[in-house]
Formats: C-alpha cells, structure tokens, sequence
C-alpha cells in the first residue's frame, strides 16, 4: 500500500537543478553521514591498488582488538626483522625497540609507517599472511564488497585491492564505532623518538586548512596514484569522500578542498519531518481503533541540492491492513524520499502508538466490513 504525503512534499519548493561536480580522479565518491546520501560517485565499485589508505583497516583491526581488551594503549610489541626491513615510509623501527600500541597508531596515521603495520600485523595474529586473512574476512563482515588484502601495509601486491566504496564505508565504521580513538586522524605531527624529522608530518592537505578536516589517510603508489580518504565537519554535517587514481599530490590537495567545499556549499540539510510527527495513517484490523499513525525513528533531514527543481516526492509504503495487536515502535514499512537530482531515500516507518486486540463485537463488526468489500470488489462494484 502506497500514501502519498502531498504535505510533506509541499514543505520544499526549489528550481532550477543541482551543480554536479566533475573529478579528475580516476575512482571518487562522496557521502553525507547524517542524512545516508551519496552526494556522487565514480567507478565508485571498481577494485583498484588502494596503497596506503588500505592501512585504514589494518587501524580498524587495532581498534578492535583495544575495544575487546586483547590489547591496551601501553601494549608493547615486539619489532621483527621483516618489520624493520621494511621500505617506503616507516617510523625507522628496529630488533630493539617496543612500541607501546599508541605509538604504533599514530606511526601508522602520521608517519604511514609501514613498519609498523607489520609489528601490529604479527602482534595480533602472529604473522602478516594469517593477519591480511583476517582483514579479509572482516572488512566482508563490515559490508566492504570489493576488498581483498594481501598484506597490512597497502604494499604493492598482485591481488591486494579495494574500492572507492569501501574505503568510504570504513571510514564510516571508524568514525561511528571508535569516536574515542577517532581523534588520532588528526594528528598534524608525531615525531617518534625523533628519528626521522623529515617524516613527523601528517601527509594529509587538508587539516591546516580550518575547513573542518580532522581525518583519515593519504595513500600513493606508482601503480595507484595519489589517493586520500578524507572526512570534515561543518555546521552540523560531516562529510567523507574518497579519491585515487591521481596524478600527483598537489592534484590530490586541490581535488580533496574542492570536493569538501562543493558538498558543503552546494546541498542545504533540511529537518521535514521532526521526531515524533506522525506523516500517514494505516488501517487496522481487528483492533480496537480503526488506523494507527506511523512515524519515524528519529523524524528525516534530507540534503537539498542547491538550485534543485521542484517536485520532491514522498511516500509511506507499507502492507495494510495492519492486523492487531500492534506495539509502538514496530518496523511496518518505509517511506520513500525522492529528492531530483539526489535520488531516492528510504527510513523505516514504524507504529506510533500500542493498538490492542478488538473486542467480540469489534472483531465480528470487521470481518463484516471486510466481507463486504470483497463482494463488492468481486462484483466490481
């Protein structure tokens, strides 16, 4: 069953369509956290070399492992000889040393240490093979759909790969399941034991800029470009976006601010429906009342684009009628935004209010009404 909400839909009265925006990179994709939208995407789904940024999940399997108190922040772990043979950017670990987890986390945010990928990998599963097997099966757990690791690093290694989409969709989990160790992403410098003072500085471009940057990982082989996963906060909204596949860093630095700046300034967070309202009504049967409201789980902001066209529509989609009894808070359908040029929203619709079972005669007095209906539907009437 369908309801049209033609209130709901006369709230917003927009016209002239959204600007879209056009990236050089050769994989992109950009998501409002507060309202679940896709503000654009490119080759967003396809499996590309991910380099650096894939140590997002490697922090990811970290901060698991403090969340369940296999490891705390003062943890030491042995550095093995593989560890300290490593190339690239690394925090100059050796045989020696035993860097507490905290060091490690912010040698692999600041510093990119690859390194320190490794002794996180072979502390937590005894080997970087087992471990890279395990980011593997996770990151399918969490709902990432087109990554496979081959080490914890983003070293170049045939098969060693992740989307766009992904990289988003973790970036996500990090920000929503670990905000205590979020903060970590914003780290400007660390300058580990000061070993390397060329290398103390965080490669992101974006979190000098006072625009409400604070995360997550830069990343650049030859073989992927130049990459970042980046997230800011603004007013209320916080954005994520993914790009790779870029030319150079400077490339990198000047597509991230124009992304940011594009999904702040060109969509406007709209509250249509505050907590609580109820936005349609659905029969019941065999209860007490004859309809119960429905509402949502905590009202709906949507993202308008600026300039977009009117005729934003909206519809309760649910099975009626709703047989009691009902408790409130019960799941019975969704209802459906469409917004032009963003697309179509769906939120849970639920029972507003507990609808208990009819009496005899109630019972009795519907099934009459309904009976009827079906002749009359029968006879085409």
């Amino acid at each position: 069953m369908r309801a049209l909400l033609l209130g709901f839909c006369a709230l917003i009265s927009l016209t002239a369509p959204a600007t879209a925006f056009d990236t050089n990179a050769r994989a992109a994709w950009v998501y409002d956290v507060e309202t679940g939208t896709v503000l654009m995407e490119k080759n967003a789904n396809e499996a590309l070399p991910p380099a650096s940024m894939s140590k997002l999940m490697t922090i990811y399997m970290l901060f698991e492992a403090l969340e369940e108190g296999r490891v705390q922040m003062d943890t030491r772990l042995p550095v093995s000889t593989k560890a300290r043979q490593m190339q690239g950017s690394t925090m100059f670990l050796n045989e020696n040393d035993r860097p507490t987890v905290e060091e490690l986390i912010k040698g692999m945010i600041v510093l990119s240490g690859n390194d320190a990928c490794v002794v996180v990998a072979e502390g937590l599963a005894g080997t970087e093979e087992a471990f890279a097997r395990q980011m593997t099966e996770r990151a399918k757990a969490i709902g990432l759909t087109h990554s496979h690791f081959v080490n914890a690093s983003g070293w170049p290694a045939p098969g060693h790969e992740m989307s766009a989409h992904d990289l988003g969709v973790l970036a996500q989990h990090l920000i929503t399941d670990f905000p205590e160790y979020y903060k970590f992403f914003a780290l400007e410098e660390f300058p580990y034991d000061n070993r390397a003072p060329a290398n103390r500085n965080n490669r992101n471009p974006l979190l000098r800029l006072g625009i409400g940057a604070d995360g997550l990982k830069t990343g650049h082989t030859e073989e992927a470009g130049f990459g970042l996963v980046g997230s800011a906060a603004q007013g209320g909204r916080r954005v994520i976006f993914v790009v790779s596949g870029l030319p150079d860093d400077r490339s990198r630095a000047e597509e991230s601010e124009r992304i940011v700046n594009w999904a702040f300034r060109q969509f406007t967070m709209r509250t249509v429906v505050p907590k609580g309202d109820i936005v349609a009504e659905a029969p019941v049967w065999l209860g007490n009342r004859s309809k119960v409201g429905l509402t949502t789980v905590d009202g709906v902001k949507v993202l308008i684009p600026a300039g977009a066209q009117s005729g934003m529509t909206a519809e309760a989609v649910f099975n009626g009628p709703i047989e009691a009894p009902i408790k409130a808070g019960t799941r019975v359908g969704d209802l459906v935004i469409n917004i032009p040029g963003t697309g179509e929203s769906r939120m849970p619709l639920i029972t507003a209010t507990d609808i208990e079972t009819a009496g005899i005669f109630g019972r009795l007095q519907s099934a009459a009404v309904r009976i009827g209906r079906k002749a009359i539907d029968a006879a085409g009437g």
